[in-house]
């Protein structure tokens, strides 16, 4: 039945569209070798720190690739995001979580915790786009996941119809924290889709700097290039 389905429908790669081939998933080999992976967590140059600085204090940064308008990127992240095809949030956390395990400072990380959605967004989304992410970066260092700390105290208005300054203030009062007892002193991995303006960054740290002692550091899909 799967393999006549599959006749009928054939498996599409998510950022070309292109239909993928015998032992592809989801993207094909082509666009995985295009895709603009930025290796943020190898190099001196970090663009995250430097587009926080002054604002939050992060230990460690990365994102797996550079986004650009009208790119693979960017029709990967639609497709996660709007499309219903949550199971890109898993690949993107292997793909990135191989990587870091190979570093032995993200062995430093006590709990990965993702940029939650208000919950009216997430019951009309039916899912948080950063989720398996973090799951799946979780699982690779063999740390633990919490979705339970930080949540979004207010809904703002869909992001990519502003412009960045509106983007960043729309979002920095965003958040808040349930507890404070359970991650003191911990070093925490915040995840993310994309940064731009890095106002959800901000944010998501302003509330979890109420918990005693912590040190911050962030890993997300992608950052505009």
């Amino acid at each position: 039945m799967k393999s006549l389905l599959k006749l009928f429908y054939p498996d599409q790669c998510s950022a070309c569209s292109g239909l993928l081939t015998l032992g592809e998933n989801l993207i094909c080999t082509s666009c995985r070798h295009a895709l603009p992976v930025t290796h943020l967590h190898t190099t001196t140059h970090n663009p995250i720190k430097k587009l926080l600085r002054g604002r939050t204090s992060l230990e460690l940064a990365t994102a797996l690739f550079y986004f650009d308008k009208k790119s693979r990127v960017q029709q990967l992240i639609h497709n996660l995001k709007y499309r219903n095809q949550e199971h890109l949030s898993t690949y993107f956390g292997n793909w990135l979580g191989e990587e870091l395990t190979q570093l032995g400072v993200y062995q430093d990380v006590d709990c990965i915790i993702p940029v939650p959605l208000h919950k009216k967004r997430l019951k009309k989304r039916g899912y948080n786009q950063v989720a398996g992410f973090g799951k799946a970066i979780a699982h690779a260092l063999g740390k633990s996941y919490s979705d339970t700390v930080l949540y979004r105290k207010k809904a703002t208005r869909t992001q990519v119809f502003l412009n960045r300054g509106l983007r960043s203030t729309e979002v920095i009062d965003s958040f808040d924290v349930l507890e404070t007892e359970s991650l003191a002193g911990k070093h925490i991995l915040l995840v993310d889709d994309l940064i731009t303006t890095g106002g959800t960054v901000e944010g998501c740290a302003i509330a979890l700097q109420k918990i005693p002692g912590i040190k911050l550091s962030v890993a997300v899909m992608a950052i505009t290039d």
